[in-house]
């Protein structure tokens, strides 16, 4: 198999701070990859540019979803929640500025009560007064 990886030719314009967890992640999915096809001898080269491909897509896809967040004030702090616009449901807008929420915390996460019912769980990533 080849060896010659950096993260450069897997993930042009990503910074990656161990080239061997990226050498050691392409390796993993080339022997998936082996293992799926029914253990085909002869093809490593092939299997290896696959398993790049897809770690390259994989990688890409992560970095194309878009963070959006919420900001709710309780007791004079301000809570900036993060959430994943892709798998939240949520449509910006469906708080009006300064309009009243439920809301609880829970072990780094904000909760946001709805007006369906519904909550908007969001990952607190800044919080000031």
């Amino acid at each position: 198999m080849p060896t010659d990886i950096s993260p450069e030719s897997v993930l042009p314009g990503v910074s990656h701070p161990d080239v061997g967890d990226l050498h050691d992640a392409v390796r993993r999915r080339a022997e998936e990859i082996y293992e799926r096809s029914g253990r085909i001898p002869g093809r490593d080269i092939e299997n290896w540019s696959q398993a790049e491909q897809e770690i390259r897509r994989e990688a890409q896809q992560q970095r194309s979803v878009r963070r959006t967040a919420v900001v709710v004030k309780v007791n004079g702090v301000d809570y900036v929640g993060e959430y994943s616009s892709a798998t939240a449901g949520y449509t910006p807008g469906e708080f009006g500025a300064g309009d009243p929420v439920v809301v609880r915390f829970e072990e780094g996460r904000m909760y946001v009560r709805r007006p369906n019912g519904k909550e908007l769980e969001t990952r607190i990533v800044q919080t000031y007064s």
